[in-house]
């Protein structure tokens, strides 16, 4: 995992991520819980569990009454922040250093949940498959990726866009099998579950100005972006994209952008 470009990524964001006052991730997992609608006493496990928007809620919904709360992540500085917090708040979770396609001794759950991962992985089917592996007959999947986004908001991005890293994939960029509900759900299908099915919503991503969104920017994926940009070009790199962002503006004159959000469900029926 030392070699793995995502968790070098989110070992720089672990400190700040989704915590510089944007409501983006947590809103996300929230969603991802309710259609999962874990209870008191189920096994669980977060898969990419970074720095606990989803295990900590399903801690708190099924560890009553004897439930397992189990959260994975690539990302040693994620696994060490979580694991702090979680004994700060005194929440009862297991977190461990692991890759997506979990090992044969992981154990056995009654759901999986995985926000905002999927896309990042080079085998989402095999990921998938061994999360299946992992439950009980009747047990239940949820994934959440992205959907569609403001065109002005394509603009902001694709200031940054030349300095991707190569082998870091873009999470929002409209390709096979993410552009569509229909790509995502024969992904499960593929990986064997049953029952699938997709809801969607649209979050409301807003910022106080420019400068909350590149905080922000610097606490999510694109610090590998911001990372490789040259430090003598960083600033006109950053001007160029406050400029787009004034076209990024809603009715009240905040900037922000609309963003699709998708879950995936899916049921291992024996």
């Amino acid at each position: 995992m030392a070699d793995n470009p995502v968790a070098a990524v989110f070992d720089q964001v672990s400190a700040t991520y989704d915590r510089v006052g944007v409501d983006f991730i947590q809103p996300i997992a929230d969603g991802l819980l309710a259609h999962l609608a874990p209870t008191r006493g189920e096994r669980a496990l977060d898969v990419g569990c970074g720095r606990g928007a989803v295990l900590f809620p399903l801690a708190r919904a099924v560890t009553p009454g004897g439930g397992q709360a189990v959260g994975v992540d690539v990302s040693p500085r994620m696994v060490e922040a979580i694991t702090a917090e979680a004994a700060t708040l005194r929440l009862s979770v297991e977190v461990r250093l692991g890759d997506a396609v979990l090992p044969d001794d992981s154990g056995t759950f009654d759901l999986v949940a995985s926000s905002l991962v999927l896309f990042f992985l080079g085998d989402p089917v095999a990921a998938l498959r061994s999360w299946r592996d992992h439950l009980v007959p009747g047990g239940r999947v949820g994934v959440s990726t992205f959907g569609a986004y403001n065109d002005e908001w394509r603009a902001v991005d694709a200031v940054l866009a030349p300095y991707r890293p190569p082998e870091v994939r873009d999470p929002r960029a409209v390709e096979s099998p993410y552009a569509s509900d229909a790509g995502v759900e024969a992904l499960l299908r593929a990986a064997a579950f049953d029952d699938v099915e997709t809801h969607t919503t649209t979050l409301a991503v807003r910022f106080v100005d420019e400068d909350q969104w590149y905080e922000w920017s610097w606490s999510v994926g694109q610090r590998g972006m911001w990372e490789r940009v040259p430090a003598e070009e960083r600033p006109q790199v950053r001007r160029q994209a406050y400029e787009k962002l004034q076209q990024c503006r809603d009715a009240d004159g905040r900037i922000g952008f609309d963003q699709g959000i998708r879950y995936t469900l899916g049921r291992r029926r024996a």
